[in-house]
């Protein structure tokens, strides 16, 4: 879609429409950016306008990083009343498809974001660049060069030593608009030649070192076709398409810091609307890579199964983990936006995703490693049914029907046959609670003859204690989940872990794919679960008690269904941040401890 005078008035109306409603949620988290953004609309700085973009190239699938830059570019427009666009960088045709534009967009809208009718390419704007371009040759600030990558490589110098000029540096006007003509009609192989910028080879900022502005690429664009076979660099067509589409603050990772002087440069002798560059940091997150490149490597090398393993911290992994928009939202904006790299530790990302399922995710009992257990003294034909609360965080989620019978299925954790002194669970002569229903008491352990494993418990059970409690007051220190043998229905369950055995596997000297996790998935294909979930659809969470929170996989069929885990119920986070709350307070006078023992 190409950007005209009339959209930039639509643009211009939608944001006085915005302007005009009230944001009803809550404040968000102040950063530098949101400071900018508020001290120019302090001056009235473009019209009071807040204009952002998100510019994904489409050569791979969005990961978690990905979604810290859109939502602080959605985010800030939504904030301030604003706009944002999706403008796809699509300059290389070598890497770029289809498939990539469509999840893309799939992923924005799941994660809540609109861009309206505002979805522009890169490609919208070849024409216009081509013009760009041109200006700068007969500006004499441009030429063709004809030395090979190596040699602009050598002749580019290093951070201590200054460049070379090119030897085809000051060709005349005349003879570069003729080669720049041949290399757009395809006389010229790939490499053969590029057009530079003619700026600064002594620079102390490499990339003024007469940048790259054009190359040849002779291969089919998935929109433009044969039409071109000179592609412009990212660093000529970023800040323009910023300009084209008069963004007021294009935000960028740190990477891009160093190219802002020639974002600059290309917006000032172009002489064009001047777009504001901004860098933030990039996410950096424990125990997974945030690099396409390095994600490439492992679907490529069937490490993982594919860009929406799991395990895979790409938002189609993430989503089909289980994880929610707002959970990753929530992340987002509880790790802010800073101008430092740092090392976000894996715990709050499962921190978010335990606070968000634990608010909305129905509870239900599932047997993952089975143990069968027979009440000897239940009657054998009879079926009760227990109400079971679907969740304790919101009693509106009503209550539901599980079936009781003689013969159950605990987790086989949850018995001990030699039990050390603390394990409160099932045992020779233990008693504890079945959730929603019965005391038993295990009385009798069969074991295979060959093996001597347990395969089967005699229990007896108390009916006076229907609902979890005994008449005579008697209390019990253990509550088992369990399912009703007969109305079970089976499952496969994968129990994903993290991707890595290391916080940082790329801050290793060595392969970072050594450091792999070889215990990342299990997968436990005999599972009972409550037949309740019978009709569980791909994609439903819920909360297995006592166990995690797992979600429904799109490989599940009529057959069988596939639950995945998305988290288990212990909490990481929490302990972090109470073992430093801790570990502050010890480094505080004793009286201010006190104090703070009293609230």
């Amino acid at each position: 879609m190409k950007i005209s005078n009339k959209d930039l008035k639509n643009n211009k109306m939608k944001f006085e429409e915005k302007t005009e409603k009230k944001a009803d949620k809550p404040k968000p988290t102040h950063n530098f950016i949101r400071q900018i953004i508020e001290d120019d609309l302090k001056t009235n700085k473009s019209e009071g306008r807040v204009h952002t973009r998100f510019p994904p190239e489409p050569n791979g699938y969005l990961h978690i990083g990905h979604a810290k830059a859109f939502c602080l570019s959605f985010g800030v427009a939504e904030d301030y009343h604003g706009l944002c666009n999706l403008r796809f960088d699509d300059t290389n045709p070598v890497k770029e498809e289809e498939e990539y534009v469509e999840s893309i967009k799939a992923d924005i809208k799941w994660m809540g974001f609109d861009w309206e009718d505002r979805l522009y390419y890169a490609s919208d704007y070849f024409d216009k660049l081509y013009e760009f371009a041109l200006k700068l040759i007969k500006d004499g600030k441009a030429y063709v060069c004809h030395l090979s990558p190596e040699e602009i490589r050598e002749y580019r110098g290093t951070l201590t030593e200054s460049g070379k000029n090119s030897p085809y540096r000051d060709r005349s006007i005349e003879e570069n608009l003729e080669l720049f003509e041949k290399m757009k009609n395809g006389d010229f192989k790939n490499g053969e030649c590029v057009l530079r910028a003619k700026i600064d080879m002594s620079s102390s900022n490499m990339n003024m070192r007469d940048p790259i502005m054009y190359r040849i690429i002779h291969a089919k664009h998935h929109r433009t076709g044969s039409k071109w076979c000179i592609y412009p660099s990212y660093d000529f067509t970023h800040g323009q398409s910023d300009s084209i589409e008069k963004i007021t603050y294009s935000l960028c990772d740190l990477g891009f810091e160093g190219h802002r002087p020639l974002y600059n440069w290309f917006i000032e002798n172009l002489e064009i609307f001047p777009s504001h560059q901004i860098e933030f940091a990039r996410l950096n997150l424990s125990y997974t890579v945030l690099s396409k490149r390095k994600l490439r490597e492992l679907v490529e090398g069937n490490y993982v199964t594919g860009w929406d393993d799991p395990r895979m911290p790409t938002l189609c992994g993430l989503r089909r983990r289980g994880y929610s928009p707002e959970s990753i939202r929530d992340f987002c904006d509880r790790i802010g936006v800073a101008k430092s790299e740092s090392l976000v530790d894996m715990a709050l990302l499962e921190y978010c995703i335990r606070e968000d399922l634990n608010k909305k995710a129905p509870r239900v009992m599932a047997v993952l490693r089975p143990l069968k257990i027979i009440i000897d003294n239940y009657p054998e034909d009879q079926v009760e049914e227990m109400e079971a609360v679907n969740n304790p965080e919101d009693l509106s989620m009503g209550t539901r029907k599980v079936p009781f019978s003689r013969v159950l299925y605990i987790e086989r954790d949850d018995f001990r046959e030699d039990s050390p002194k603390n394990f409160y669970r099932l045992a020779p002569g233990h008693e504890v609670r079945l959730r929603y229903a019965y005391f038993i008491k295990c009385v009798k352990v069969v074991k295979n003859e060959q093996t001597g494993e347990v395969i089967e418990l005699h229990c007896t059970y108390d009916p006076a204690s229907r609902g979890g409690s005994s008449p005579d007051g008697r209390k019990v220190k253990a509550t088992l989940h369990w399912v009703s043998a007969a109305h079970s229905i089976n499952a496969e369950v994968r129990l994903y872990d993290r991707l890595f055995t290391v916080n940082n596997p790329l801050g290793k000297e060595d392969d970072f794919k050594n450091y792999l996790n070889p215990k990342s998935l299990e997968i436990l294909t005999h599972c009972k679960l409550e037949p309740g979930l019978k009709n569980a659809k791909p994609r439903n969470r819920y909360q297995f008690e006592r166990l995690g929170y797992f979600c429904v996989d799109p490989d599940s069929s009529d057959k069988m269904l596939v639950f995945n885990r998305t988290v288990t119920l212990r909490d990481t986070w929490a302990r972090i941040q109470k073992a430093l709350k801790k570990k502050q307070k010890s480094r505080m006078p004793e009286h201010i401890v006190r104090h703070t023992k009293q609230y």
